[in-house]
């Protein structure tokens, strides 16, 4: 069983220790419902302010799906996971607030997985060994990633792309999806028409 908060409510302050196996015994607790919605889980996180808890839920879509997660799923989800702690046999009964979002583009790419998401997108990859690398991310493996490097070329003109590099996990410090407006315009106007059938089968 996991720590439980003490008798003054919410954990010690200064116990990240309570904190982290109360997160992951919630995580095995909202998991079933979070996959009923097609939907991964990325994390959960409590964190605590003298009595007052927070318990902030990550989801995503599963690798083979494209886009991000919809505020109206949110908003579903977090009224389905708030009345599982509600409910939670476990807990003490004092205050929380729930806090349910989705990874944004800024998220770093931290697991194969992430990378997976973001295949066709522009990302920038620090190494440990040689040079950084930003392009055109063309394949995710079980050892790596292949990009297509854009090479810096004058102010006002398109990019030129060189050859693909593959990059191994092992090298790669970090990595991050770089903003690309013409691409956020095509995402927005996908948003926009998907808005639009689903107001037609209203």
């Amino acid at each position: 069983m996991a720590d439980r908060p003490d008798r003054t409510g919410g954990f010690q302050p200064g116990n990240p220790t309570g904190t982290h196996a109360e997160a992951d015994r919630l995580k095995e607790l909202v998991a079933p419902a979070v996959a009923a919605k097609e939907l991964y889980l990325e994390d959960v996180e409590v964190r605590t302010a003298g009595t007052q808890r927070t318990v902030h839920v990550v989801v995503d879509l599963p690798e083979d799906r494209v886009g991000g997660v919809g505020l109206d799923t949110i908003a579903e989800l977090s009224q389905v996971l708030s009345k599982i702690l509600d409910e939670d046999p476990h807990d003490t009964g004092d205050a929380y607030d729930l806090e349910v979002s989705s990874p944004g583009v800024s998220r770093p790419l931290t697991e194969p997985r992430h990378w997976r998401r973001n295949l066709g997108r522009l990302v920038r990859a620090k190494v440990i060994d040689g040079e950084d690398v930003t392009g055109r991310l063309l394949e995710v493996r079980e050892d790596g990633v292949t990009l297509r490097p854009q090479l810096a070329v004058r102010k006002g003109m398109k990019p030129k792309e060189g050859e693909p590099v593959e990059l191994a996990f092992g090298n790669i410090r970090s990595g991050k999806v770089e903003i690309e407006f013409t691409q956020l315009d095509e995402e927005l106007a996908a948003a926009e028409r998907r808005g639009e059938l689903e107001n037609e089968e209203d």
